[in-house]
């Protein structure tokens, strides 16, 4: 990682559980990491905690439902740091909307999120990538293992097709990168179940989110940060396109 000391890393949904893990890896490995989120206070708590790392923490109120809120936050990066070396699209949500009796507005919500609002990120840090000269940037999307399979629960099926689309925009981007001939490298990181308030926000209710976190050994925040900055670490010849990580005993 020594290579990245110094150099700019954006991180969306920054504040807690995986954005809040990579947000301090990336810092105490000596990156400027902008750190963004709708909920600032946690990221302002995560500067201070991280104040005598090697790298910093630059907090961003941004609302990636927002296109306006998204190209300011870019305008700031490139004007007071340069632009954006890494950008980590990890910002995501789930609702639980079944596909013949959900809110409108909670798939709409979901595809702004997890598909617009990334798709935009992506497409301004690899502008700024190739205007700095940074040919070994690297873009990251936070998928889920939901985008590589469709299980029997009405609740998550909007959300597993916003990750199935997640998917395909990764093999997307690689293949126009590699149009332009550029080193940049995108890395798509899908984990199985995860111990963050990621269950208690989709189903509205902290009773259910405890029986399924203690129905097996969930996977930690730290481990998704660990995935990526192995991904990051690998030598710029290698790309690590696409990595799946589940509980060992999770079942699908």
């Amino acid at each position: 990682m020594e290579r990245w000391a110094g150099r700019v890393a954006l991180v969306t949904g920054a504040s807690v559980g995986i954005g809040a893990a990579i947000v301090r890896q990336l810092v105490q490995n000596g990156m400027k990491v902008v750190g963004c989120s709708r909920n600032i206070d946690k990221i302002e708590a995560l500067k201070t905690e991280l104040s005598s790392a090697k790298g910093q923490v630059i907090p961003v109120r941004c609302d990636l439902k927002n296109e306006q809120d998204i190209m300011d936050m870019f305008t700031m990066i490139k004007r007071d740091l340069g632009g954006v070396d890494v950008c980590v699209n990890n910002a995501g949500l789930a609702h639980a909307a079944p596909l013949l009796s959900g809110e409108t507005k909670d798939w709409r919500e979901m595809v702004d999120v997890n598909i617009i609002g990334l798709t935009i990120c992506t497409r301004e840090a690899v502008k700024q990538m190739r205007e700095k000269g940074a040919n070994d940037g690297h873009v990251f999307l936070l998928n889920s293992i939901s985008g590589h399979r469709v299980i029997p629960s009405a609740n998550g099926h909007f959300y597993s097709a916003t990750k199935h689309a997640v998917t395909a925009l990764g093999e997307g981007i690689r293949h126009e990168l590699r149009e332009m001939k550029s080193q940049i490298r995108i890395t798509s990181i899908s984990p199985g179940l995860v111990e963050t308030e990621f269950a208690q926000r989709m189903q509205k209710s902290e009773e259910k989110a405890k029986a399924l976190y203690s129905s097996i050994k969930c996977l930690q925040a730290d481990d998704i940060a660990d995935a990526l900055v192995y991904a990051l670490s690998a030598p710029a010849h290698a790309q690590i396109h696409d990595i799946l990580l589940r509980p060992t005993d999770q079942v699908s």
